[in-house]
């Protein structure tokens, strides 16, 4: 089908999106084409505050409306552990928890030489200037047991141990509710290793 070229263009752009294929891009292009153009207007505007309006904090990198970030800037925070994540829907995911008050360091991606990406291209000379400072007495590595988060965590540990400092990792598992059939033998042997005194 030939599309005018203003819904092309629009169907390409929606392409662009992690993710999406051909047919959801026509799919979201049809549905915006459908809306009122008050709140077309309404979505682009927030897009465009989303993108002028969002910074990455100078400590923790983190994004944020300021910086230092809210939690950087948090007087309630413990200051003495740092939790290192990939991504900031990583932290956003930890938060929602209620269990963690400590800081946080977003490394804006792991190690991954098939996608070119090496240790130089995420923020972990950042991190290693952070451990400098007396306080931080734990590192807690939250990253995903991909291969990448694997090699990722293995490097980290190997840089953050003559610093004398604790490292520790989120224990990965059984999500709550699973049949332990239905789970790979790489996710059964991590719940055995993760367990725990009852």
């Amino acid at each position: 089908m030939i599309y005018p070229k203003s819904v092309a263009a629009l169907i390409e752009q929606f392409q662009k999106f992690p993710s999406v294929g051909p047919k959801s891009a026509q799919r979201m292009a049809f549905y915006l084409l459908r809306m009122p153009i008050s709140e077309v207007q309404r979505l682009a505007q927030c897009i465009v505050d989303a993108k002028e309006n969002t910074k990455t904090c100078e400590v923790c990198f983190n994004l944020s409306s300021s910086s230092p970030c809210e939690i950087c800037a948090s007087e309630r925070r413990d200051k003495s552990t740092i939790c290192v994540v990939a991504e900031t829907k990583d932290l956003i995911a930890i938060e929602k928890t209620n269990e963690y008050t400590g800081l946080y360091h977003v490394l804006q991606g792991v190690i991954s030489p098939m996608d070119g990406i090496g240790a130089d291209d995420i923020r972990i000379k950042e991190l290693l200037s952070r451990l400098t400072d007396e306080n931080v007495k734990e590192v807690i590595l939250a990253l995903s047991p991909s291969v990448e988060g694997e090699a990722t965590s293995l490097y980290l540990s190997k840089l953050i141990k003559p610093f004398g400092i604790k490292i520790s990792r989120i224990a990965f598992g059984l999500p709550v509710g699973a049949d332990l059939e239905y789970a790979d033998e790489i996710t059964i042997a991590r719940a055995i290793e993760g367990r725990r005194e009852l």
